[in-house]
């Protein structure tokens, strides 16, 4: 449908403004270049999410200003829904499992709940429900993206930090990529995700990050004076001691 209205304005001659994004809206730092990532990649999708117009208030899941607005560069143009469900670690798994879903790679699509049950998406897309750690087979077939958003719910009903933390690997600090995540598992704990990172000529690296939080929030992308933040610097956002090589992990 998006197309299509994109069509018939150009079909009037009316200016179409071009969709605004990470890349677009975030200007490389003097002396930095941005790093490459492969098409298709988790990374290049992170690159080119879409974002609300500048200026946008980061919003509770009631439709309050949330209390981390005041550190928002920018807000990720996502659903948050109308349950207090995707927080931080939420968060990071909407976004994966937003990015396989639209690649159509289903069965890749995998969270475990903190109980250690293995929650997939093709068991949800079969029809089977989730009862006391294990599958139920209760509907007919679905894969529509309704059903993927009510699976992404379960998910979050039952996933945190700590279980999320297990399910991701460690990473060589120095090889920060888009996509990957700091991340301390606890009760609570916290996580970012990196949406874009650029490096300068002696490898010093920056990146952009972008978090959920507590009550359920649109997702932001974060800034502390300026967006682009360094591993094991000073921060003042709320957690900013998890940017950190000791934090890092990849999906």
């Amino acid at each position: 449908m998006k197309a299509l209205i994109a069509c018939l304005l150009l079909l009037l001659n009316i200016n179409v403004p071009p969709p605004d994004n990470v890349v677009k809206r975030f200007a490389v730092p003097a002396g930095y270049h941005r790093i490459a990532v492969s098409p298709g990649s988790f990374g290049a999708w992170l690159q080119a999410l879409p974002l609300k117009p500048a200026g946008s208030q980061t919003k509770t899941y009631k439709g309050d200003i949330a209390r981390t607005d005041v550190y928002t560069a920018a807000v990720v143009d996502m659903s948050v829904g109308n349950q207090d469900l995707q927080q931080c670690a939420d968060a990071v798994i909407r976004l994966r499992g937003e990015y396989l879903y639209q690649q159509k790679k289903y069965s890749e699509i995998s969270f475990n709940f903190t109980s250690g049950f293995k929650c997939d998406y093709e068991h949800y897309a079969k029809g089977y429900r989730y009862k006391n750690d294990h599958w139920v087979l209760k509907a007919k077939p679905d894969y529509s993206y309704n059903t993927f958003l009510n699976y992404m719910n379960l998910v979050f009903s039952y996933a945190g930090t700590l279980s999320l933390q297990k399910e991701l690997k460690a990473v060589n600090p120095t090889d920060v990529k888009p996509g990957d995540v700091f991340i301390r598992g606890g009760s609570p704990g916290h996580c970012f995700i990196v949406l874009d990172v650029v490096e300068n000529a002696v490898h010093q690296k920056q990146f952009l990050l972008a978090q959920s939080f507590m009550p359920a929030q649109n997702i932001q992308v974060l800034q502390y004076g300026s967006p682009w933040f360094a591993m094991d610097q000073h921060s003042g956002i709320m957690y900013g001691e998890l940017i950190s090589k000791n934090y890092l992990k990849r999906f």
